[in-house]
């Protein structure tokens, strides 16, 4: 049976590809927002009740404390794309981000190497960076 797409019909050509907006949950809005716009460098949008808007590369970040105790969980892990991640380890750590560890090789191909740093925001939420680097 081939699922419906969003109009209800089944056209099989219906993809999702397209990320619009992820949410992150958070305990201290303030805290957090400060963390993402100071910490990170990314850009403000705008705020809501309860909530934070950043731009992601193109994609909404939403930082939100949960309405619902049901809706109180950790996030996925975010995975950053930065051109180096030595640099971009490096550059958190002097804005007091504590990361885990160094960044380390995670897969080699004969085209590149995928490197990984992680680290936690400011309410305990899982964050990565990660880089596809030439070897050489």
């Amino acid at each position: 049976m081939t699922p419906p797409d969003a109009k209800g019909s089944n056209d099989s050509t219906f993809a999702l590809s397209k990320l619009g907006q992820i949410a992150i949950n958070v305990g201290d809005l303030e805290r957090a927002t400060a963390f993402y716009r100071d910490s990170l460098g990314m850009r403000f949008l705008f705020s809501a009740p309860g909530m934070a808007f950043f731009d992601c590369g193109g994609v909404r970040l939403l930082l939100g404390t949960p309405e619902k105790p049901e809706d109180d969980h950790p996030s996925s892990i975010l995975y950053f794309t930065v051109p180096d991640v030595r640099e971009a380890h490096q550059a958190l750590s002097a804005r007091g981000v504590e990361l885990e560890g160094e960044p380390h090789l995670v897969h080699r191909t004969d085209s590149y190497e995928l490197w990984m740093a992680f680290f936690h925001d400011s309410e305990g939420n899982l964050l990565a960076l990660m880089s596809e680097e030439i070897p050489g």
